[in-house]
């Protein structure tokens, strides 16, 4: 595997629906056509990350059914909407067995098979802070849920619901973070109760025999202290066990690479909680904070951010755009939407591309619909991002030295130099990339310093990997006085030579 490995995400009910509508019948993993893993395969891509393939239920089906406000938000996306379009959110997970409507159990291992013949690993959910409301534990373990109050329910029924149990009728906590009102398609999970904690870490021992890695929903809010300030008192075990304090993540991170040392964690996570997390086990971490800054079209903000240590920095997972964002062709004018696209990759880290991106669409659908209206390609993003996915598979992109190159005004009193980004890449036998970006809204200059140092007495001969065009540099110029960099707002090189 890759040093820097890129992982492609896919709605995979709104995926297979639209493949059923192809083959006149529903679709299961099975049918996933060979050649849409080819293509995959050689886009580039190490992982890919099938979301929601878990058991869901009708109770959190219901729900999204009855919530307002979803909708609305449903009607909006599929002016010709329908019930039959609800299917519930996927992190209102029933059970971590293979959802009935995707096939047989045979058919995820058949498709984790196919997929490693072709040099890929599959990314599958974990929802470690909540369950749906007809869990099976529900039913038979209320202990591991976070229970409230009559007192509770009154004062915030938004967050709490009464539900019948196997040791009776119990008022249960809907799953929440402490900045919002709770899921209320979901059950809070109680991470001080010893019992539960075991039993969402077999839970990941299952996992690391079925895929290649999880990617970890909202992780940060089972740490200890997001969990207490959460839930408080609440949170004591109801049955009278000693309440566990201790971090949940270090203990079975442990124990899954134990088994299988190559498995990965990619956590969800905000709140620079990131470094934690990845102390605790974590191989990437959601890097928000260069997304959010992007999207700000701040460039001296960006390039602060990626001054950071390189062992913070190689474990991030850098993206434009995910099920939780809106579609980056649609909050990024397609200029920035393209500049921002190549400060995002040719970054160290994981390299996170969600289906559709490359093609530019621009709805965001909803997680508890299971179709998502049509739309025609953008050919200037897809030609764009088939010549960027070629750049991210050169070797020293993949497994090279990334530098973060220092930027110097092309003259006195000239301050559009403070709106550019530069890195170099070197890989073996001197493969070498220069990546230049004008992240800003006029026309700009700079000179960006030279870090190769074994140019002198030479002539440089830079080729633009994404725009065809060749220049010819002295090296000795270079050395002395850096790259001069000429470029219309949000314009780019990526240089080779």
């Amino acid at each position: 595997m890759a040093l820097y490995p890129s992982l492609y995400q896919i709605n995979t009910r709104v995926w297979l629906r639209e493949l059923a509508n192809t083959l006149g019948r529903p679709a299961t993993l099975a049918d996933i056509p060979d050649a849409f893993l080819d293509q995959v395969a050689a886009q580039g891509f190490d992982y890919v990350w099938f979301l929601g393939l878990w058991q869901t239920g009708q109770a959190g089906r219901e729900v999204s059914l009855s919530h307002p406000e979803w909708l609305k938000e449903f009607q909006a996306t599929l002016p010709d909407f329908t019930e039959a379009d609800v299917s519930g959110s996927p992190f209102a997970v029933t059970g971590y067995t293979l959802h009935r409507d995707f096939g047989r159990e045979a058919d995820l291992f058949s498709l984790k098979k196919r997929l490693r013949a072709r040099g890929l690993k599959l990314l599958v959910d974990f929802v470690p802070n909540h369950t749906a409301p007809d869990h099976p534990w529900v039913e038979k373990h209320p202990e591991f849920y976070v229970q409230g109050s009559e007192a509770d329910l009154e004062r915030e029924p938004h967050n709490y619901r009464q539900v019948k149990t196997g040791r009776g009728s119990l008022i249960l906590a809907y799953g929440r973070d402490p900045y919002f009102p709770g899921w209320p398609d979901t059950f809070q999970l109680n991470y001080r109760h010893p019992a539960l904690r075991e039993a969402m870490t077999q839970v990941l021992l299952k996992l690391a025999e079925v895929a290649d890695g999880v990617r970890c929903d909202m992780a940060m809010l089972v740490l200890p202290e997001v969990f207490q300030r959460t839930w408080g008192e609440r949170s004591l075990p109801a049955d009278g066990l000693a309440p566990v304090d201790e971090p949940f993540w270090p203990e079975a991170t442990g124990k899954v690479k134990t088994q299988n040392s190559q498995f990965i964690f990619m956590a969800e996570v905000y709140w620079d909680l990131e470094w934690e997390l990845m102390q605790q086990g974590f191989d990437y971490c959601y890097d928000k904070k260069l997304y959010d800054r992007l999207l700000a079209q701040d460039a001296a903000a960006v390039r602060s951010h990626l001054w950071a240590d390189l062992a913070y920095q190689n474990k991030l997972a850098r993206f434009l755009e995910n099920h939780d964002e809106p579609r980056a062709a649609h909050d990024f004018p397609q200029p920035v939407h393209q500049a921002a696209a190549v400060v995002t990759y040719f970054t160290p880290g994981l390299r996170f591309f969600h289906e559709g991106q490359l093609e530019g669409r621009r709805v965001k659908v909803s997680m508890h619909l299971g179709r998502r209206p049509e739309e025609a390609i953008d050919p200037i993003l897809e030609e764009f991002y088939s010549k960027l996915l070629a750049c991210l598979k050169r070797s020293e992109v993949r497994d090279g030295r990334w530098q973060l190159l220092e930027i110097h005004p092309a003259w006195e009193g000239n301050h559009s130099w403070d709106r550019f980004l530069a890195f170099a890449w070197e890989g073996e036998a001197h493969q070498r990339l220069l990546i230049a970006v004008n992240y800003g809204p006029s026309q700009g200059q700079c000179h960006v310093a030279w870090p190769f140092v074994d140019m002198k007495g030479k002539k440089v001969a830079l080729k633009d990997l994404m725009h065809e065009a060749r220049y010819e540099w002295e090296g000795d110029a270079l050395l002395y006085r850096g790259l001069y960099v000429d470029l219309p707002s949000w314009g780019f090189h990526v240089f080779a030579w």
